[in-house]
């Protein structure tokens, strides 16, 4: 089991046979109210802070706006706060979080869930000692 952020952030070779109907939330870029968003004035090109630098850099290369991006862990809204940086990719259940620290969603990027994962081969190989399981978890019969 993992979440699709993680399964999108690694590039995991792996079937998603099940979404297991919890762990909801959304992957957001978020920046502080009052800046500007997304390009900074005078051609600065902005900083992301982020756990998820795969998915931040591919979300900004689609729009063509170039940005640095910061690897954190921890508290990434704090990279904002602290003007470490200038927008934050992270995951967002309800925004309290990103609200306490001043900062708004600009932008989603994804919808997260938890998701049952089987390696290919194992898919294959072991499919008759799989299904039961997946229907008992109410996956594909």
């Amino acid at each position: 089991m993992t979440g699709t952020d993680v399964l999108r952030e690694t590039g995991a070779d792996v079937l998603e046979p099940l979404e297991l109907g919890f762990g909801f939330c959304r992957l957001v870029v978020a920046a502080p109210s009052h800046a500007p968003y997304p390009a900074l004035p005078g051609g600065i090109t902005a900083r992301v802070a982020t756990k998820y630098p795969r998915l931040a850099a591919r979300a900004f290369a689609r729009r063509g706006v170039p940005v640095d991006v910061v690897r954190l862990s921890g508290s990434v809204e704090l990279a904002a706060v602290s003007d470490l940086a200038d927008a934050i990719v992270d995951l967002v259940e309800t925004g309290r979080t990103l609200e306490d620290n001043g900062l708004v969603v600009v932008e989603e990027l994804l919808q997260v869930s938890a998701r049952l994962v089987v390696n290919r081969a194992s898919y294959r190989l072991k499919l008759e000692e799989l299904l039961p399981l997946l229907e008992r978890m109410g996956g594909p019969p």
